[in-house]
């Protein structure tokens, strides 16, 4: 079931323009048009694994922005039942990052970058709806289920056109030039491990090279 996060961001990209358009054999979110001509908006949620072959299709042909929206502060709202009255509401102390984008990426090789293909990054403060799960059929299961997002507001947005406008997301030195995932890490201020994915990223996409192997890992720089 389409949440109403999703209807949302819909709606505000397809202002001036026509929403759930047949295209071929694809349904398209939404469809407005500017002085370059006609541009596909496609709001992907869920995971951009998704949507690969659907985005590898229309680009061809199209100019596409995928939306992909990250959650960065949620407020939690319970309910007694699923279409009962919100009975408490408290922010969640997780925050979300503009990093996230580059877990999702992954799944993306291939199609980005692409000349045809802009990638926008909503950054977004959302409620989510909670109700009581009846009865846990797993031990890991939560005690409730999430029933609908819905939109608080837009704190910024990012476009992203190029592989250099994905390094431009991380927070690096003006100088920075060669480097291992360890000093990436540190510069992110996150794990080993996310530095891994994003060196990763950066690598596939053409915004960064492999110089050397040294005994503490592969060694990068910018790409020229």
């Amino acid at each position: 079931m389409e949440s109403s996060l999703h209807q949302q961001l819909k709606e505000l990209y397809a202002v001036n323009g026509a929403m759930e358009v047949t295209l071929g054999d694809y349904r398209i979110d939404a469809i407005r048009s500017d002085d370059l001509g006609d541009e596909l908006i496609e709001v992907q949620c869920a995971s951009l694994s998704a949507i690969r072959k659907k985005c590898r299709a229309l680009l061809q042909r199209h100019r596409l922005r995928v939306v992909k929206p990250i959650v960065i502060r949620t407020r939690i709202a319970k309910c007694k039942k699923a279409g009962g009255k919100v009975v408490s509401r408290r922010l969640s102390p997780k925050r979300g990052s503009i990093l996230e984008l580059f877990e999702e990426m992954i799944y993306f090789n291939g199609i980005f970058p692409h000349e045809n293909l802009t990638l926008e990054v909503p950054l977004l403060h959302v409620e989510q709806l909670r109700v009581p799960r009846p009865k846990k059929s797993r031990w890991w299961h939560k005690d409730f289920r999430v029933v609908d997002v819905k939109l608080e507001h837009i704190e910024e947005k990012r476009e992203i056109r190029t592989a250099q406008d994905l390094l431009k997301l991380l927070p690096l030195p003006d100088r920075f030039d060669q480097f291992d995932t360890a000093t990436l890490a540190a510069a992110m201020d996150r794990p080993r491990s996310c530095a891994q994915q994003v060196a990763y990223v950066l690598r596939k996409t053409g915004a960064i090279e492999q110089i050397d192997r040294r005994r503490q890992g592969i060694i990068y720089q910018r790409a020229a």
